[in-house]
């Protein structure tokens, strides 16, 4: 994974955790011995989603490696193997379809194409309102029900 600057996410972006989130932040490496602080990165990095409107600046992964004492690569990591972690703004509807082949045979990209021609963006594109943004990912793990979005 890698990082492109943007205007609202850049290295020299601010981010912290809120007073009330702190007392998460608490609680959660509450719950690991001391010396393994870093099994929070998980629930610290979706606490800092969360709080950041739902998605992780890079200023923010900085803040959980900083919290957890673990080099900002391993926060960077985690962050971008799991796809629950948005590293960019993503609409306020964010439209996850599945692309793999059962998806695929039972009609995906029909749908896609429907989502492209109507919206007027491409895959991993935000529309200019924010509002809606579409992104073609793996497995969703319902395939009995494909296709899934």
């Amino acid at each position: 994974a890698f990082h492109i600057d943007t205007e609202d996410n850049k290295s020299s972006t601010y981010f912290d955790f809120t007073e009330a989130n702190y007392e998460f932040v608490d609680k959660i490496l509450s719950k690991y011995p001391a010396n393994y602080k870093q099994s929070g990165i998980i629930p610290l990095l979706d606490l800092a989603q969360r709080q950041h409107g739902g998605w992780l600046p890079l200023a923010a992964m900085d803040k959980v490696s900083q919290i957890c004492g673990v080099a900002p690569a391993r926060v960077y990591e985690v962050a971008s193997f799991y796809t629950m972690f948005n590293r960019q703004k993503r609409g306020k509807y964010f439209l996850q379809l599945c692309g793999t082949t059962p998806c695929m045979i039972c009609g995906s990209n029909d749908i896609k194409n429907t989502i492209t021609d109507h919206l007027g963006i491409g895959d991993g594109e935000t529309t200019k309102d924010g509002l809606f943004t579409l992104l073609e990912v793996e497995c969703l793990g319902a395939c009995a029900n494909a296709p899934m979005i």
